[in-house]
């Protein structure tokens, strides 16, 4: 059999989303429904995730805020530079880099509450695997994005401003935090939201970045959580349930990067 070994780095405004489907087995001589797919390793048939557009109306809001923000000249252009007046004006010299950390809190949240017998919608495989999903989503997305816009920060440091990567991270924990609790605590899931807009406020007050970009990235964050709940019981198929706990979960912290550590075999 051959053996490969999986290491991924998993680092790097406000939503309640919709339900997603809950990946559910059925006895393996029961014939896959219209409406699921089967895992071909286990026989087993898993719910074939519904896609609902409404879901994805305020994260494709906030995107598209901060695309036209990019490419005004007015009001909204306007509105970023006023905001990163004031904050200079009254906080000049701030500078905690506590975002860099904040980020990854709602993820780890889910974690460390799974860890402590407060179980979520899924098991920590599948938990584990969504939140790689959706980092690998909104790291892609948000790439991308940074190098073709090429909009230039507020402090002139780097011309990747468009769209706020922590703020991306952090609303995009948010929604893996608000989705595997909402059903068992919606307190413990909306906290979430809370940390990911202080995260996107201290990009801000750091003079890192404008305000549309804080706002595309809570919009790409929430929208890559949602589209990982939407495909990974797809690619759940490709793997066997046998080797379903030979992974790890770390996080970490070099050269100024935070993040979570996944390492397994399969």
């Amino acid at each position: 059999m051959t053996m490969s070994r999986v290491i991924v780095a998993m680092m790097l405004m406000f939503m309640i989303g919709s339900r997603p489907a809950i990946a559910q087995t059925t006895d393996s001589l029961v014939q896959p429904k219209p409406d699921s797919v089967r895992n071909w390793y286990s026989g087993h048939v898993l719910s074939r995730p519904k896609f609902r557009p409404i879901a994805f109306v305020i994260p494709a809001v906030l995107v598209g805020y901060g695309f036209l923000a990019v490419h005004d000249q007015g009001a909204l252009r306007q509105l970023d530079l006023s905001t990163r007046a004031e904050i200079q004006e009254d906080h000049p010299r701030f500078a905690a880099h506590v975002d860099d950390y904040l980020q990854i809190v709602p993820a780890a949240a889910v974690f460390a509450l799974n860890l402590s017998g407060v179980h979520g919608k899924h098991n920590l495989f599948d938990a584990s695997f969504l939140y790689l999903t959706a980092t690998a989503i909104m790291s892609t997305s948000t790439h991308f994005v940074k190098n073709g816009v090429g909009r230039l920060r507020p402090d002139e440091s780097g011309s990747n401003s468009f769209p706020s990567g922590h703020t991306a991270s952090a609303f995009m924990a948010a929604e893996f935090l608000h989705q595997e609790f909402k059903d068992a605590d919606p307190w413990i899931s909306l906290s979430g939201y809370f940390v990911a807009t202080a995260t996107g406020t201290l990009r801000l007050y750091n003079n890192k970045h404008w305000f549309s970009d804080v706002v595309a990235g809570a919009g790409f964050g929430i929208a890559s959580t949602k589209i990982s709940c939407l495909v990974y019981p797809y690619i759940k198929c490709l793997f066997k349930p046998a080797h379903q706990k030979n992974f790890v979960l770390l996080p970490f912290h070099q050269q100024g990067a935070s993040g979570l550590l996944l390492s397994g075999r399969f």
